[in-house]
């Protein structure tokens, strides 16, 4: 079983490279500029993303690989984990290989330098070779002051710095670029870009990680770093649905209660969105963020009303969905860990991450699977999740397959190119 699932995604990969899915970094596509109106209906004329385009695997194919998968093998996948340590311990080990877990994400504590990370990473895909599905490796890499990878790499600007600026090329070129080192390193997934429209000037979070207060640069900035992003083959997961930028208090402390309404989103907030979801956006990770005139009970992150209602129904949003970090104080601060993934995921979430602590990654998978032995989470709404991240690993053509040391000065000579600092001869 486990050769077919993996043979599938090789094919995945293959057929990327015979359909020229590397373009030239200079090179971003005119259409995917979009225009922003307040409208977040979904049209049939949205320009698909500019080169990772999906392979096509009969339903019944993958239908029937599901069937094959142990229910602690399904909700693995449904799990994206922090790990501790600059290397892969027996936590990590146990994690992969006896929970199944689908994807590791990676932050500044485990990374030292590049040999390091290197390391790192191979150690985590070698620990996951007895696993059905490639792992996600992914970081949240957005540039600016928010950066995982080694010190060793030039900086890229902040997004504000981008949004300013105003210029779709660099914005298009900048996602290229912070795409290419991720990949170098060989992680596939990108928490960004942060679609977030800074409209409270007392945000402790956002800040200079969103593009500006004006949603039509939010967007027109947002999408072009994604699809630089996708043209690296790197997954991208806008963030922070319905919009984390009319907040004042931080969602790694407690949790922010936003009291607009969704007539006040439609016409702001949910605007890029809206048009990154027009233009293939893969990924949307939901906030913990409260709105009580939308669901006065559950945050975004455990609330059917804003998950499926709103992104999958309204805004027919056909991809992955995933929670933010459900160790953040916004969530256990206010509510019990398992209930919160349980929760998270019957509201339709298809990934809870649990971005720290091995027992807490133990807490939600113990939680899921009682939940899923008990019938309160249905085997149908498992066996969709996990049909969701297959579809995209299938789609970028993850493999699991080491990664060299990549040449930190040739990646530094293309930040200087993009950014246009003059080299010194």
């Amino acid at each position: 079983m486990q050769t077919s699932v993996r043979s599938i995604l090789c094919f995945a990969a293959l057929s990327l490279v015979m359909t020229g899915c590397a373009s030239h970094r200079s090179e971003p596509p005119a259409s995917a500029v979009p225009t922003v109106t307040a409208s977040i209906s979904p049209t049939a004329a949205a320009t698909p993303a500019p080169t990772v385009k999906p392979v096509s695997t009969p339903a019944p194919t993958t239908a029937s690989l599901i069937k094959t998968m142990s229910l602690e093998e399904k909700i693995g996948q449904m799990i994206i984990a922090g790990i501790d340590g600059y290397s892969v311990n027996a936590a990590a080990r146990e994690l992969l290989a006896d929970r199944h877990v689908g994807g590791i994400i990676l932050y500044k504590p485990n990374v030292q330098n590049t040999n390091q990370l290197v390391e790192l990473v191979n150690g985590l895909k070698k620990s996951n070779s007895s696993n059905k599905l490639p792992l996600w490796i992914g970081a949240d890499e957005e540039g600016g002051r928010v950066t995982r990878l080694p010190d060793e790499l030039l900086k890229t600007p902040t997004s504000q710095e981008i949004g300013k600026k105003g210029n779709t090329q660099l914005a298009y070129n900048i996602g290229h670029l912070l795409g290419k080192e991720l990949n170098a390193y060989g992680l596939n997934m990108d928490f960004a870009p942060d679609l977030d429209v800074n409209s409270n000037p007392k945000n402790p979070v956002i800040g200079d990680r969103s593009f500006g207060a004006d949603a039509a640069i939010v967007s027109s900035q947002g999408i072009q770093v994604m699809n630089g992003l996708q043209n690296q083959k790197v997954v991208p997961v806008v963030k922070h649905f319905p919009g984390h930028g009319d907040t004042s208090v931080d969602s790694h402390i407690g949790l922010p209660i936003v009291q607009n309404d969704l007539a006040r989103l439609r016409k702001l907030e949910l605007v890029p969105f809206a048009e990154a979801i027009k233009h293939q956006a893969d990924a949307v990770m939901v906030a913990h963020i409260l709105l009580p005139k939308i669901d006065a009970n559950n945050p975004a992150s455990m609330s059917r009303t804003i998950m499926t209602d709103l992104l999958r129904k309204e805004m027919g949003f056909q991809g992955l969905i995933m929670t933010d970090d459900m160790t953040m104080g916004a969530i256990t601060t206010n509510y019990g860990l398992g209930e919160a993934a349980v929760k998270a995921v019957l509201a339709g979430s298809n990934i809870v991450m649990v971005g720290h602590e091995h027992e807490k990654v133990i807490t939600v998978i113990t939680a899921l699977l009682e939940a899923v032995k008990s019938g309160r989470i249905p085997q149908e709404t498992i066996d969709q999740s996990v049909s969701q991240v297959m579809k995209l690993k299938q789609k970028y053509g993850l493999n699991d397959e080491p990664v060299k040391v990549p040449d930190v000065k040739k990646l530094n000579a293309e930040v200087k190119e993009v950014l246009g600092i003059q080299t010194s001869k």
